[in-house]
């Protein structure tokens, strides 16, 4: 079992953040058979392009520095917040000092992979950095980035969902809704069934928390540079992997505001945007604008910002009606 020492303060300082870094190197793992397998329809779609980069491009090196549930920091340093971008990663992986990297390449790259003379090159050169820098942007732009703005949409989701849980139940429900393996006990989380054994204090600096679209239960990241982090499967993710999730149309819902709105209605059980609404109810963007617009006039639903999307979400009156359809 893994505890965390928190404090009130600790609470009070905790916050969110995406990771694009940490969801490719997720991606990359999952890919070459590390972690937790893709479902089959991304695996078959990604496959040649995975093998492609490997052969022309020094992604094998990347790949060597993994082992099954872990990596190097200077891969995935630690996001900034919720506007954290690719671009943002990169640039920080790129200004990792040389000898920072080797010492991490010297822990992390002890496998059979990395004895393989190519990939020594790229992890023994002066320019290492820059050569695994250049080979994750490669993979980025081909194997995760057509699907980054889907994923991020579910990652923002989440997040407003865990805020309005603190904002209406405080932050000790909110933490035990990441996974059923937490709980709070006696003034600190704990989290059984870890691989991870011990206790870990916050000494005052918060956790960060990171919604993942591709971790299977729950991660942490306990050493510097990153701060005490958890990363928790999002609100969203089995319809993402599984098939196309049907939304029920109660015949009294949809007498009473039409079959679209009421459809519209039920779908939000947690936040989303107008882009997520129209891709997952097959609707046209436009319409759905048009819709979200009249429920949120009729008091049904309201909107907040989260990064750079807008999301909507029901409200009291809406759950309520929804809650008298079935």
């Amino acid at each position: 079992m893994l505890r965390f020492e928190v404090s009130v303060e600790d609470l009070l300082r905790s916050r969110f953040a995406l990771s694009p870094a940490m969801a490719l190197c997720f991606l990359l793992r999952s890919l070459a058979g590390q972690d937790r397998p893709l479902p089959r329809a991304w695996a078959t779609r990604l496959m040649p392009a995975f093998e492609r980069l490997r052969r022309e491009t020094e992604l094998n090196a990347v790949l060597a520095l993994h082992t099954p549930h872990s990596g190097p920091n200077f891969v995935a340093p630690p996001p900034r917040g919720l506007n954290q971008t690719w671009a943002d990663d990169l640039a920080m992986i790129r200004t990792t000092p040389l000898e920072a990297a080797r010492h991490e390449i010297a822990t992390n790259a002890t496998g059979p992979s990395a004895r393989d003379p190519r990939v020594r090159t790229v992890l023994d050169a002066t320019d290492a950095v820059s050569r695994i820098a250049g080979a994750m942007d490669h993979a980025w732009h081909e194997l995760l980035a057509p699907d980054w703005p889907q994923l991020r949409a579910i990652c923002e989701r989440d997040v407003v969902h865990r805020v309005g849980v603190i904002g209406e139940h405080g932050w000790i429900t909110a933490i035990e809704s990441l996974h059923p393996s937490i709980a709070w006990q006696a003034g600190g989380i704990e989290i059984g069934h870890f691989p991870q054994v011990g206790t870990v204090r916050l000494v005052g600096d918060g956790l960060l928390l990171i919604p993942s679209v591709f971790v299977a239960n729950i991660a942490a990241h306990l050493e510097d540079p990153w701060p005490r982090t958890l990363v928790y499967r999002a609100r969203g993710t089995a319809g993402l992997w599984g098939e196309q999730e049907t939304v029920p149309q109660p015949d009294a819902l949809a007498a009473l505001i039409g079959r679209s709105r009421a459809r519209l209605l039920l779908a939000l059980d947690g936040p989303a945007s107008t882009s997520h609404l129209a891709r997952s109810l097959a609707m046209a963007p436009g319409a759905v604008g048009d819709h979200l617009a009249i429920l949120r006039g009729a008091g049904l639903l309201v909107r907040a910002r989260s990064g750079r999307s807008v999301l909507y979400r029901r409200t009291p009156l809406g759950e309520a009606l929804v809650g008298g359809s079935g």
